[in-house]
């Protein structure tokens, strides 16, 4: 048996005579960050859907935990928790109250466990002190806080970010980052960051995957892309060619 969280296996995914994703494959495993990049039109958006079942590849496959996310989606989903962009809420809800009334979509959650549940992911996300404070008053970073405690309810071992630190200030990205960068040691989770900020990415990746024009270009340990005292904007310019 795989040891592997997620197994992307030859994915390609044609639209009329082009190739948006061209023969993609790499695993993920819990307990690691991976960064994914790759430049506008790269394909980076359609492989996020195809994990997640929201686009039929051509052919190919996506298992997650062992199910295949396009023959046994609902058990294959129910490993994964995704947050994209900026997460939207309604502004007149406490944090709480939108916890609580997400966390009633997920059957795995027993209704006598919600509210501690509820309690022990606003701790992670350090939001345990403005739970009951109204959305309207958090700023972009705690709402991207919220955004991830809300991708973790019902405990998924695989969080897909995308874009997590778009707008955010240098103090919002370094809490978000140190979120992150706790959550991967304390609980092992799996993340898949997709972003264009590399020098974000540098400081918390422990593998990079990138992408060019559909194609898979490298995968491996961020510090074998990255040297020493490189950064990895021009790592991943000198992969594509510039």
């Amino acid at each position: 048996m795989s040891d592997s969280l997620l197994q992307v296996s030859k994915v390609t995914k044609r639209m009329g005579k082009r190739d948006l994703l061209d023969g993609i494959s790499f695993k993920l495993q819990k307990g690691k960050i991976y960064g994914f990049i790759g430049p506008n039109g790269a394909g980076k958006t359609t492989m996020m859907r195809v994990m997640t079942g929201l686009m039929q590849p051509t052919s190919g496959s996506v298992k997650i935990a062992s199910y295949d996310v396009h023959t046994d989606r609902e058990k294959a989903l129910s490993k994964v928790g995704a947050i994209i962009e900026s997460p939207v809420f309604f502004d007149y809800m406490t944090g709480r109250q939108v916890l609580r009334n997400l966390s009633r979509l997920h059957s795995e959650i027993a209704p006598s466990d919600r509210e501690i549940h509820i309690e022990e992911l606003l701790t992670k996300v350090r939001l345990e002190k403005r739970g009951d404070d109204k959305v309207k008053t958090y700023s972009l970073g705690m709402k991207q806080r919220l955004g991830i405690a809300q991708s973790m309810l019902g405990a998924p071992e695989l969080l897909l970010l995308d874009e997590p630190s778009n707008g955010l200030d240098p103090m919002g990205m370094r809490e978000l980052r140190d979120i992150v960068l706790h959550l991967r040691d304390s609980a092992n989770y799996a993340f898949f960051i997709s972003s264009h900020l590399l020098d974000e990415l540098q400081q918390m990746c422990d593998e990079l995957i990138v992408i060019k024009e559909g194609r898979l270009v490298w995968q491996g340990p961020a510090e074998q892309l990255v040297k020493e005292g490189q950064r990895l904007e021009d790592a991943f310019m000198g992969l594509m060619g510039l």
